[in-house]
């Protein structure tokens, strides 16, 4: 439900935004011009641009509201700053450079959002454990939500997945949104495949996230069919599920929304507590009883990292999560959230930067 009123709230927010600009678009002095003899022309020709705005709408929802929204409040912010300059100058001049201004700041704004999304940036980390390791560092890759088909298909997916492999990692951890609602089969099947060909002492793990499963019938495979799929190259699957190597135990968590979940005590009691524990939890609000439960690493992702500023602000003030992005620590508990390799739908990232993560863990 609270997703719903959210999205009501974005859609409500566009079309206020839609009549807005239509008026921002009239005051430029050619239209003034042209009102002068010709209004209802003038007003017609203001709302060409802003009709642009509602068919790449139509074309894809997400990027219309997320272009529409920004171009307005920059206008309106861009609009409050000349406010302000011409009455301490006491000067109204009828060139309309505000509008220029804002146009070109939100291209910007928009084009580095794009570069964000499309790049995928590498972010390393480095810990000290007094457990002892079989080796030491023991160096954990670990990316989330790729969403294939938003800003990664198979293919570009398979290329990142060469630079992970280039980093010699002992275990690779997938923290959750491997897939998207309307992710093809074809996609699934060569990121699979990338994962295979990725030489680890430890193999690969992976754990649901709450996209996964698919929230309707927009694709054409099934949860179990990304389960073959992952098993057939290599990869283990966590669900509530302890698997040890190298002297570590890798924790694998049913996602937040799964009623079954066991809780993190549950797991832990199935690990040894001298031994070094990383729990992977898609989604990192359940902080206080892992760290209550004694994990030293926590991994998730989910928050991408904010996505589109500042929605991760808000989602901390409401309490989705605990953590948007990087690392913190709790007691003796170190827990990391990644913005992701990729996103949800939106293929802009104005929070933050597409990512993976190279976790390198140290004995004493």
């Amino acid at each position: 439900m609270l997703w719903v009123i959210l999205f009501a709230a974005a859609g409500i927010g566009a079309l206020l935004a839609l009549i807005y600009l239509v008026t921002r678009f009239h005051k430029f002095g050619f239209m003034q011009k042209l009102s002068e003899n010709r209004k209802w022309l003038s007003w017609g020709l203001s709302a060409l641009p802003v009709a642009g705005l509602v068919i790449v709408t139509v074309i894809n929802l997400y990027i219309g509201i997320i272009i529409t929204l920004h171009l307005a409040l920059i206008w309106a912010l861009c609009d409050l700053v000349t406010f302000i300059h011409r009455k301490r100058r006491h000067s109204w001049s009828s060139r309309y450079v505000t509008g220029v201004a804002a146009i070109m700041i939100t291209a910007v704004y928009l084009g580095a959002g794009w570069f964000f999304a499309h790049h995928v940036f590498e972010t390393d980390y480095r810990l000290k454990t007094k457990k002892q390791l079989e080796h030491s560092p023991l160096r954990v890759a670990m990316f989330a939500d790729s969403h294939l088909g938003v800003t990664l298909d198979g293919e570009e997916f398979a290329e990142q997945m060469k630079r992970v492999d280039e980093q010699s990692p002992d275990v690779v951890i997938i923290a959750g949104d491997f897939v998207d609602d309307d992710s093809k089969r074809s996609d699934m099947v060569l990121a699979c495949s990338a994962l295979g060909k990725i030489d680890t002492k430890y193999g690969v793990i992976y754990v649901d996230g709450n996209h996964d499963k698919g929230y309707g019938n927009g694709r054409d495979f099934t949860i179990d069919d990304l389960y073959t799929e992952l098993e057939k190259n290599g990869v283990k699957i966590l669900r509530d599920e302890v698997f040890e190597a190298g002297n570590v135990y890798f924790i694998g968590r049913k996602d937040h929304h799964d009623e079954d979940r066991l809780s993190a005590k549950q797991l832990m009691e199935q690990a040894d507590e001298e031994k070094y524990t990383i729990i992977i939890d898609h989604q990192p609000r359940d902080y206080d009883a892992e760290a209550a439960a004694g994990a030293d690493l926590v991994l998730s992702g989910h928050t991408h990292g904010g996505h589109i500023f500042p929605s991760g602000f808000v989602g901390l003030a409401m309490g989705f999560n605990d953590r948007v992005y990087g690392k913190e620590v709790r007691g003796d508990t170190t827990f990391i959230v990644t913005s992701g390799i990729s996103g949800w739908a939106i293929p802009f990232k104005t929070g933050c930067i597409s990512e993976y993560v190279i976790i390198d863990i140290y004995d004493r």
